[in-house]
């Protein structure tokens, strides 16, 4: 089963291509005066999932909207989806549906220029509005300042755990920041690696250090940045990097963090290696295979990062994304367009549940099918969640994510201080 996007695949993004690559762009005819003569969707290749389901879709409970307006989709490599979006706009060509940008930069800068469609005002005009999860819509608002991409994908983050190590070694659950620590030590000591990271990629070690401020600070710490209201190099924020800096310096990631791959870090989890994995609702597709999830299904829990001790946030609220997610050309909008969104709201939910098992931004409404134990956890959070928060480098420009992610090994290993890694992080955020 391929995964939903993997925000390691979102850093891909900010690489740029030759605009050569792209000059032979096509779909002017998508966007007439009357709106749209086919339900056009321009994606990354990587993204099946999406794609499946809308095919699935055309044939099935959206029958009717295809034969008035047929799906069409065309595919791209993600590092040119970019370029491609902004060509097509420059063209007033864009398709009905696009894959965002890979920052809410570009996304951004397009509905300015009168390009996306306004969601919640069309999904409320066409009555589905309360299709959409709470908390999907908490977090494009956090990431675009409204809603305006439909959420086909939707993740949520927190730590998975080993259910019988946790139990062999007498350990409950952890509540709180200090139980998850003394719980590390005591897993240290038996001679088991506490969480498994991939340090090479730098993004999962970021993730802990976004989590510890959300919750020291509440929902709004990163945004607080971003609005320049406060600085990384401020001491609560250095104190977070601190702490998962701190976690390295205990080898509480085992040996040699900055060299473990995603694959290799989820290895360590699915035979039973390590305790603890932070990491998304996309890695449901490894933990529900029994020929990969050697620990199996049943002894796999999940658990929201825990509190810290005097800290403005809790852990009911979730980190999450909305994988790359797929905006809706206002120009291309027509009655067709609006149909086939209305059906696509009351629909895609158990659908991409029952038929892949994937979790979306959607309700899902309807069979569903019987789902794996995990997915439904993560399925039951998300519908209890209203607050959501995002990554740590959601709101970064494209030089402060490479910066952070490429120095989150060194942090965790001890070859860089919390104060230096948020320094040059800030500094890129304010030269970028």
């Amino acid at each position: 089963m391929h995964h939903t996007l993997k925000p390691r695949t979102l850093a891909v993004l900010a690489t740029t291509t030759s605009a050569g690559l792209l000059l032979s762009a096509c779909g002017g005819t998508n966007s007439s005066s009357s709106g749209a003569t086919e339900y056009s969707l321009t994606i990354n290749d990587d993204n099946h999932i999406v794609q499946q389901e809308l095919k699935s879709l055309s044939t099935g409970a959206c029958k009717t909207q295809n034969t008035a307006l047929p799906l069409k989709i065309q595919t791209l490599p993600i590092s040119n989806v970019d370029q491609k979006v902004q060509l097509l706009a420059g063209q007033n060509a864009l398709p009905v549906q696009f894959a965002a940008g890979g920052t809410p930069a570009l996304t951004k800068t397009l509905d300015k220029a009168g390009q996306v469609l306004d969601l919640e005002k069309t999904l409320k005009d066409l009555g589905v509005w309360d299709d959409i999860q709470p908390a999907a819509v908490k977090t494009v608002e956090n990431l675009y300042g409204k809603f305006n991409v439909m959420p086909y994908q939707f993740n949520i983050e927190g730590i998975w755990f080993n259910k019988k190590l946790l139990a062999a070694h007498d350990i409950a659950v952890p509540t709180t920041y200090d139980e998850l620590v003394a719980a590390a030590a005591k897993l240290k000591k038996a001679d088991v690696i506490p969480f498994s990271a991939a340090g090479k990629e730098g993004w999962p070690l970021t993730r802990l250090v976004s989590s510890y401020l959300y919750r020291e600070l509440g929902p709004d710490a990163l945004q607080a940045v971003a609005d320049g209201k406060a600085k990384l190099t401020d001491p609560a924020y250095v104190k977070a990097a601190q702490a998962i800096a701190d976690l390295g310096k205990a080898g509480y990631f085992g040996k040699g963090v900055g060299s473990i791959d995603y694959d290799t870090a989820a290895q360590q989890f699915l035979t039973g290696k390590a305790a603890m994995f932070y990491m998304g609702s996309w890695a449901l597709g490894d933990l529900n295979d029994k020929t990969k999830n050697k620990v199996g299904a049943a002894n796999v829990g999940f658990m929201p990062f825990p509190t810290v001790s005097g800290g403005k946030g809790s852990a009911d609220q979730i980190p999450a994304n909305v994988g790359l997610p797929v905006a809706v050309s206002a120009k291309a909008y027509n009655s067709e367009v609006g149909d086939w969104l209305a059906c696509t709201a009351k629909n895609y939910g158990a659908a991409s549940l029952k038929e892949q098992g994937t979790v979306s931004g959607f309700k899902p409404n309807g069979d569903t099918g019987t789902l794996p134990a995990l997915t439904q956890t993560v399925q039951d959070t998300i519908t209890k969640t209203t607050t959501s928060t995002l990554w740590f480098e959601a709101l970064f420009n494209t030089k402060a994510t490479a910066t952070s992610q490429t120095n989150a090994a060194p942090l965790v290993t001890g070859s860089l201080s919390a104060k230096d890694f948020m320094a040059k992080v800030q500094a890129d955020l304010d030269n970028g």
